[in-house]
C-alpha cells in the first residue's frame, strides 16, 4: 500500500469517485507546471510535442504496466490506446474547431498595425509551427500504418513490439535534437526552474499511478454493469483522455491552436506506437474487434488535418462538426 492510499483509507474515502478526483487533480497540477515550463526553456510546438505528451499520456503507460503486472488481457491495452487516439484526433480537435479556435496561420485581417520585422517574425514563426505540426501528423499516419501492417495476422509479437518502440525512440531523438537546435538559434537554455518543474511532475506522476492502480483493480473486480471489467479498455481510455480535453480547452481559449494540435497529436504517439509496442514485447497482443474501425478513422482524420493545415492553416468549423460526428459513430460501433 502507498502513503496516498493509506491516507485515503484512513479517512474512510476509499471510493471510485475519490480516486477519479485524485487522478484528475494530479493531471491538472501537472498541466499547470507544464505552462510554467514554457518560460523556462520550452515554448510553442516543442512544449506540445516533447513534454506535454508524456504527462497527458502517462496514464496510458501506467495502464500498460498494470495490465502486464496483473496478467490482464492485452486487447484492453489496444482498446485503451485506440480510444485515446481516436478521441484526440476527432472529438478533442473537432470541438475547438466549432468555435474557430484552431487557427495556426493567422489571418492578416485585424492585424494591419503589425509592420516590419515584428510582422515578418510572427509570420515566420507561424509557418514553422505549421510545418512542425504537419510532420507530427505525418508521424501519426506512419505509426498507425505500421501497427495496421504488423497486426494483419491478428497479433503483435515481441519482434513487432521492438519495431514499434524503435520507431518511437527514433522519433523522440529527432524531437530532442530539434528542440536543442531551436534553443541554440534563439540563444535560450533550460533554467534551474525547468528541472524543478520536472521533479514536481514526477510527484504528480506518483499520484497518477496510485489512483489508476486502485481504479483498475476495482473495475477489474466488477463483473456486471457498465463500470465493469468488460469495458475496462473503453472506460480507462476515456478517463485518461480527460486531461487532454482540459489541455485542448485551455490552449484554445488562449488562441494557441498550435499547442492544441501538438498536444493532442503528440499524445497519440505515446499510445501508438509506444504503449502498444511495450506490451507486445512482453506478451503477444491480440487485436480487438474495434481495431479496423479505429484504424480507418485515425487514417482518415490524419489526412483531413494534413489537408486543411497545409492548405488553409486552420481547421474550419464544418470539419469540426464532421470530426465530432465521426467520433459518435466510433463510440456507437465499438460499444453497440
Amino acid at each position: 500500500m502507498s502513503i496516498v492510499a493509506d491516507l485515503v483509507d484512513a479517512a474512510g474515502l476509499a471510493h471510485p469517485a475519490t480516486y477519479t478526483v485524485l487522478f484528475l487533480a494530479a493531471s491538472f497540477f501537472m498541466i499547470w507546471r507544464l505552462e510554467a515550463m514554457g518560460d523556462h526553456g520550452l515554448e510553442g510546438t516543442a512544449l506540445g510535442t516533447l513534454v506535454t505528451p508524456y504527462c497527458s499520456g502517462l496514464g496510458n503507460l501506467i495502464f500498460v504496466y498494470l495490465i502486464l503486472r496483473d496478467n490482464g488481457d492485452g486487447r484492453e491495452v489496444m482498446t485503451n490506446c485506440l480510444v485515446n487516439n481516436v478521441t484526440n484526433l476527432t472529438l478533442l480537435l473537432g470541438i475547438p474547431a466549432l468555435f474557430g479556435s484552431l487557427e495556426i496561420i493567422r489571418s492578416a485581417n485585424g492585424k494591419k498595425k503589425a509592420r516590419g520585422k515584428s510582422a515578418s517574425k510572427a509570420e515566420t514563426q507561424s509557418q514553422l509551427s505549421r510545418l512542425s505540426l504537419l510532420l507530427t501528423l505525418a508521424a501519426v499516419g506512419f505509426f498507425t500504418g505500421a501497427v495496421w501492417a504488423l497486426g494483419q495476422d491478428g497479433v503483435l509479437d515481441a519482434s513487432d513490439g521492438l519495431v514499434l518502440v524503435g520507431l518511437f525512440l527514433f522519433w523522440q531523438c529527432f524531437q530532442v535534437f530539434d528542440v536543442l537546435k531551436q534553443n541554440v538559434q534563439q540563444r535560450r537554455s533550460f533554467s534551474v526552474l525547468f528541472y524543478l518543474d520536472l521533479l514536481i511532475l514526477i510527484a504528480g506522476a506518483y499520484v497518477l499511478y496510485v489512483s489508476l492502480d486502485w481504479l483498475v483493480h476495482w473495475m477489474s473486480s466488477q463483473k456486471t454493469g457498465f463500470f465493469s471489467a468488460q469495458h475496462l479498455g473503453w472506460l480507462s481510455g476515456w478517463l485518461m483522455v480527460l486531461p487532454n480535453g482540459v489541455l485542448a480547452i485551455y490552449y484554445a481559449a488562449k488562441s494557441r491552436g498550435d499547442v492544441v494540435y501538438a498536444s493532442q497529436v503528440g499524445d497519440g504517439h505515446i499510445c501508438i506506437p509506444l504503449c502498444v509496442g511495450l506490451y507486445a514485447i512482453v506478451h503477444p497482443l491480440r487485436m480487438p474487434d474495434v481495431f479496423s474501425t479505429s484504424v480507418i478513422l485515425l487514417g482518415g482524420a490524419t489526412v483531413v488535418h494534413i489537408l486543411f493545415l497545409s492548405t488553409f492553416g486552420r481547421l474550419p468549423r464544418f470539419m469540426g462538426w464532421a470530426l465530432v460526428a465521426s467520433y459518435c459513430y466510433f463510440v456507437y460501433a465499438g460499444m453497440v
